[in-house]
């Protein structure tokens, strides 16, 4: 099975047990607070959490983000071979 088909099994179940809870088709009793206060806000709440952990994230791996030294001895490496390879060929740089 694929991370996509996983994801969206997931998505689909759990919107599927959402709307069951919401509109009342599981023969679940849940107290009126929670059928007409917190479901209705659970997806909003879902999306806010979702957007604030990536946001968090994207923070993270930018604050500690690394440095490659190999890659840049290697890109030297390849401009001074370009430089010389133009020079050769009667451009001046």
């Amino acid at each position: 099975m694929t991370r996509a088909t996983e994801a969206a099994t997931f998505f689909g179940i759990t919107a599927a047990i959402y709307f069951a809870l919401l509109f009342q088709w599981l023969p679940i009793t849940l107290p009126k607070t929670v059928q007409e206060f917190t479901l209705p806000v659970l997806p909003w709440w879902a999306l806010v959490t979702f957007g604030a952990y990536s946001l968090g994230n994207i923070g993270y791996h930018v604050l500690t983000f690394r440095d490659c030294p190999e890659a840049y001895v290697e890109l030297q490496t390849q401009i001074s071979q370009a430089q010389n390879d133009l020079r050769s060929k009667g451009v001046t740089i």
